[in-house]
């Protein structure tokens, strides 16, 4: 069986416990059975091991307990996704390396220019999703993501407003890293 399939079939299995197991909790929490019953004590013996950690996380942090279904939930969501795609990253990664570096000398300027591209559209990616959770340039593990991308995206951010509270210039800056990685690997 191919690497990939194997993780495909591991993620969605994390998925579906960590669905179960927050039903499970759910189930028991909302009282939608007998709080006290031999399936709630069943049910409970399964869930509290995984839901214990995720309700004190939430109470340390000043949430609601009651929300810790929801966050396990989204937990084998997020952990599924982003363990297929990593997956598949690596495994792109790995033959395309192989088959550039076969290919001799052109092909190692055509992987130095594929792995530039990869790197700066990673870091963009990080940009993003950083800006959306207010992590900014100041955070230490954020600086050398906006080091790699503040080049590219600071010149466009003069040329193109907002518009509202959207700021599309790491798209412009992915469409304009894209060309140039393609016109690149045109020439070499």
């Amino acid at each position: 069986m191919e690497i990939l399939a194997v993780v495909r079939i591991v993620a969605f299995a994390g998925f579906v416990a960590c669905s179960g197991v927050a039903v499970a909790s759910w189930v028991v929490t909302e009282r939608k059975i007998n709080p006290f019953g031999h399936t709630a004590r069943l049910l409970r013996r399964i869930s509290d091991p995984v839901m214990d950690p995720v309700e004190r996380w939430q109470l340390q942090r000043g949430g609601n307990p009651r929300n810790a279904p929801w966050w396990v939930f989204g937990a084998g969501l997020v952990g599924a996704i982003v363990l297929v795609t990593g997956t598949e990253f690596f495994l792109r990664m790995f033959y395309t390396t192989g088959a550039l570096l076969s290919a001799g000398p052109r092909g190692i300027a055509r992987l130095a220019i594929y792995v530039a591209y990869e790197v700066l559209l990673w870091a963009l990616i990080i940009r993003i999703i950083g800006s959306w959770f207010g992590l900014g340039r100041y955070r230490r593990w954020m600086r050398p993501v906006y080091a790699l991308t503040d080049w590219i995206i600071r010149p466009l951010q003069r040329l193109i407003p907002p518009v509202g509270m959207f700021d599309f210039t790491p798209v412009v800056a992915w469409f304009l890293l894209w060309l140039v990685m393609k016109g690149l690997m045109g020439i070499v």
